[in-house]
């Protein structure tokens, strides 16, 4: 299996244990373990799966905080599986800076399409990209001076 394959089904399985997290309140423990039992997890890329689990459920307010500006209603009003996606996308764009921001938008927008709502996807587009505007200027400044006029 690819490395790519592997990652997104890190990112997948992150998004489930976010979820189950923001809707039963499990430990992070009870969530790993769960996880570990799911079909397909054999195939995913542990180290990341751990990382942006443990890095998600240990940062979860200030995450929502930083997208928080970029929504028009309380992120507590926001579907579970948005609000998860959010919560990932943020963590990524903040910390894992060895990601291109655009690779991990398009993650955040394929987890949209899979498990979200009709137009989720649109939605965390539209968050993720600002928030890249401002999380990786330095990244889409330089991109954009790549770029031939």
């Amino acid at each position: 299996m690819s490395s790519k394959a592997s990652r997104r089904r890190a990112r997948e399985f992150a998004l489930q244990g976010i979820y189950q997290w923001l809707l039963s309140g499990n430990s992070l423990t009870g969530i790993e373990e769960h996880i570990a039992q799911s079909t397909g997890y054999d195939k995913a890329d542990h180290a990341l799966l751990t990382t942006l689990l443990r890095g998600v459920l240990g940062n979860a307010a200030d995450l929502e905080n930083e997208f928080a500006a970029y929504i028009h209603r309380e992120v507590r009003e926001l579907s579970p599986v948005e609000r998860s996606i959010l919560l990932l996308g943020t963590y990524e764009l903040k910390h894992s800076l060895e990601t291109p921001y655009r690779v991990i938008i398009n993650e955040a927008i394929e987890l949209a399409k899979s498990f979200g709502g009709t137009d989720g996807h649109r939605f965390v587009n539209g968050v993720l990209d600002k928030l890249a505007g401002q999380l990786r200027k330095a990244e889409i400044d330089a991109a954009q001076a790549e770029r031939p006029e």
